[in-house]
């Protein structure tokens, strides 16, 4: 992996401007609505893009659209952090008419998971720029509770490290290969990982802890998701694995999803932590990434350093 170092983006104070972006899929109103009373509720200015409530089929509106606010709220030098609503489908469509000069002359606090993985590996390759894998502004309660809400807070506007430990209630918390292991933390969503092979954006995860998580995906997708990156040589020279939540991986035919994850990456030669709460399941927390990460699976930690300084 490139020795250059990551960009990381002051870290968001009370009184600073946040716009909200829809880079992918749709959104209601009414859901983010709470995202901007957890937001000023902590003392930062939210701005609503142009787009953010557009509906295009099953996009956030037109790609030109998408893109002007998401293009706009990266170089507005007012604008000091930048909110993904939510997921769903859409960011590679845009990527690559971001201004990453842009980015790099002016970094700014990025968050958002899921189908945003594509934005945080092309800012990423584009910029060295360290993003936060969290949730969006689209807030659900009984999905991400005060424990959810603690971490963004706490990961976009402090300096301290972020400490994350395996949950035993968490259903890849079986999944472990012993060791300790010190890399880049890169990845996130796997569909976007696997999608992201022969682009530009797919980092070199040489000496990187890889990030995992997935959701809505059965056994078998997951299996084939995995064992192409496998083929493709691109998890040799991992420093190690980091399994967030794998949530509705099920299917009728009663293969676990524990079984895939432990047979696609316990035999990689590198220390694996899995039942980390990272991802679209309960009680989701906030990681940086693109920053340097140690795993100890005897510990049951993930360490991660700050996005911002």
């Amino acid at each position: 992996m490139a020795d250059r170092a990551p960009l990381r983006p002051p870290a968001l104070c009370p009184g600073d401007t946040v716009r909200l972006v829809s880079p992918s899929g749709p959104t209601r109103p009414e859901r983010v609505a709470r995202g901007i009373e957890l937001l000023t509720g902590w003392g930062l200015a939210v701005q609503v893009a142009p787009h953010v409530y557009a509906r295009h089929g099953f996009l956030a509106g037109p790609d030109a659209d998408r893109l002007a606010d998401l293009r706009d709220a990266l170089c507005d030098p007012a604008v000091r952090g930048v909110v993904c609503t939510r997921g769903g489908y859409g960011t590679q469509r845009i990527v690559d008419g971001l201004d990453l000069a842009a980015v790099s002359a002016d970094p700014k606090v990025v968050v958002g998971f899921s189908d945003i993985t594509a934005l945080q590996l092309a800012l990423w390759r584009g910029a060295r720029l360290a993003t936060v894998h969290g949730p969006g502004a689209a807030w659900l309660d009984d999905r991400t509770p005060p424990s959810s809400a603690a971490s963004l807070r706490s990961t976009l506007m402090s300096t301290a490290p972020v400490v994350l430990k395996c949950d035993p209630a968490e259903e890849t918390s079986g999944v472990a290969v012993p060791g300790t292991a010190t890399g880049t933390l890169l990845g996130g969503n796997l569909c976007l990982l696997a999608s992201s092979v022969g682009t530009p954006d797919f980092p070199d995860l040489t000496g990187a802890v890889l990030l995992l998580e997935e959701v809505g995906e059965p056994p078998y997708k997951v299996d084939r998701m995995l064992t192409h990156l496998r083929r493709a040589g691109l998890l040799r020279g991992l420093a190690g694995v980091a399994v967030g939540q794998f949530t509705g991986c099920a299917d009728d035919r009663r293969v676990s999803i524990v079984d895939v994850l432990a047979d696609r990456l316990g035999d990689l030669g590198v220390p694996v932590l899995g039942g980390l709460p990272v991802g679209h399941g309960t009680g989701q927390l906030t990681v940086p990434v693109g920053v340097p990460a140690t795993i100890d699976v005897a510990a049951g930690t993930l360490t991660v350093e700050p996005a911002v300084r």
